[in-house]
């Protein structure tokens, strides 16, 4: 199974080289680190770690990179088998992408979602207002398409023909409930697998920095899962 491995970064030059040193490349065929904007040194930084640099306007949004990534694996000459996203923060661990990509390759699942909430969290690495919103998106999701899931991380691998055909389009932070709001509607087999999650290992965070980011975020989340509700 050929897989690569997507990574949404904006200003993450410090942090990078532990996410990507940790990276086990054996299990991959290419690493792309999707800039958007950055005003540091990400994108040096990125190709300085064997990682290649997919460009993302500034501003864009969460969604925007992903999206980006995801095109432009799709006009490969070969697009992979598989596709596994991750944060730039070092907050996930790389070393457990076999984890995710197991259930694909073995053809059990169609999504694989690395629950935070199923793993160990090291204290401090989610605030109040993330597990809190964590929760209300998942109760929230199971009450509309009847799927249980236990969270929404960003840590998670999907067969890159099923992404194609979610049709996926939000820009934003609204991208990962999208993604599972659309799988379960489409009945795809999703599964979730316990990871480690800890803090970022160096600069800040763009959503769980403030309180009001924390809000603003989930806000967004619940809107993209009520949205999806109403066409079905």
């Amino acid at each position: 199974m050929i897989a690569d491995l997507l990574i949404p970064a904006l200003d993450e030059a410090e942090s990078l080289p532990h996410t990507l040193n940790a990276v086990p490349r054996t299990l991959l065929r290419d690493v792309y680190v999707v800039d958007s904007g950055s005003r540091d040194a990400t994108a040096s930084v990125a190709r300085a770690h064997g990682a290649q640099v997919i460009s993302s306007p500034r501003g864009g949004g969460y969604g925007a990179a992903c999206l980006r990534g995801v095109e432009m694996l799709a006009a490969l000459p070969k697009p992979p088998d598989a596709v596994v996203f991750m944060d730039a923060d070092f907050a996930d661990d790389p070393g457990e992408i076999g984890w995710l990509l197991e259930p694909l390759r073995t053809g059990a699942a169609d999504l694989v979602v690395g629950s935070r909430a199923l793993g160990v969290r090291e204290p401090g690495s989610m605030t109040v207002a993330q597990r809190a919103g964590n929760f209300a998106a998942t109760t929230l999701m199971r009450a509309i398409y009847h799927r249980r899931f236990t969270d929404l991380g960003p840590f998670r691998a999907i067969r890159f023909p099923a992404l194609v055909a979610l049709g996926m389009n939000d820009s934003g932070n609204g991208w990962l409930a999208e993604m599972q709001v659309k799988a379960a509607r489409r009945e795809l087999r999703v599964v979730e697998v316990p990871v480690s999650y800890r803090r970022r290992v160096a600069g800040r965070s763009k959503i769980a920095a403030t309180a009001s980011g924390a809000l603003t975020t989930t806000a967004r989340v619940l809107y993209t899962i009520l949205r999806y509700s109403t066409s079905r």
